[in-house]
């Protein structure tokens, strides 16, 4: 990881995580570009995408200091050392594996499990969590994030992750997450990449009206 880009400067900039699923890897640096120019400082690719290690690889080669790169959908250990090979700097998976975020703080990359229970949320931190992705957040709602975050500690950022869009950031924000995974709102496969650049564009937008 570069001194350029950091996990906690994502946090603190522009905690939003375009997630990539279905791109393939010709596409990758041109929707990259646009998520960048939009004003995004990181991605994720996640690895039931058409041969995500090259997309990975070629995201961090490209834009390297400029863009954090992620690999989402990690299951296994194995798979965590697939993609650190490929550049990725964090991880990010839909469940709550202890053995998985065990494994990514070891390989020094930042771990960002997925959880929606207290159990696994409080399991996911003592593994060395750095960040909690809830999932889906379609069936979170906003009472229920700032539940959580009633019990939880303060210092762990939680990221609402499905179904996430322009309008409705502003009640998860106001229950404290800390910043969103976005998926299809943003990019599905074929989108062009004007196309991307406007959407991303218009999360950005919302995300800076609701921090003053």
């Amino acid at each position: 990881m570069t001194d350029a880009m950091s996990w906690e400067h994502v946090l603190v900039a522009m905690p939003l995580i375009p997630i990539l699923r279905g791109m393939e890897p010709r596409d990758s640096q041109s929707i990259a570009e646009a998520l960048m120019s939009a004003g995004f400082l990181c991605v994720e690719v996640p690895l039931n995408s058409p041969d995500a290690l090259a997309s990975i690889a070629k995201i961090r080669i490209q834009f390297d200091g400029k863009l954090l790169v992620g690999a989402g959908t990690v299951l296994s250990i194995a798979e965590v050392a697939e993609v650190q090979g490929a550049g990725a700097q964090f991880v990010v998976s839909p469940n709550t594996n202890t053995a998985v975020i065990a494994a990514t703080k070891h390989r020094g990359l930042v771990s960002v499990p997925g959880f929606v229970t207290p159990s696994e949320a409080f399991a996911a931190m003592d593994a060395g969590a750095d960040a909690l992705k809830l999932f889906p957040a379609e069936g979170s709602s906003p009472a229920v994030l700032r539940a959580l975050k009633a019990v939880l500690p303060a210092s762990c950022p939680i990221l609402p992750v499905g179904g996430i869009t322009p309008t409705n950031m502003a009640d998860y924000i106001a229950a404290g997450a800390a910043g969103f995974g976005i998926g299809s709102s943003i990019y599905k496969p074929g989108t062009r990449p004007e196309i991307v650049r406007e959407r991303a564009a218009g999360f950005v937008a919302a995300w800076r009206a609701r921090q003053g």
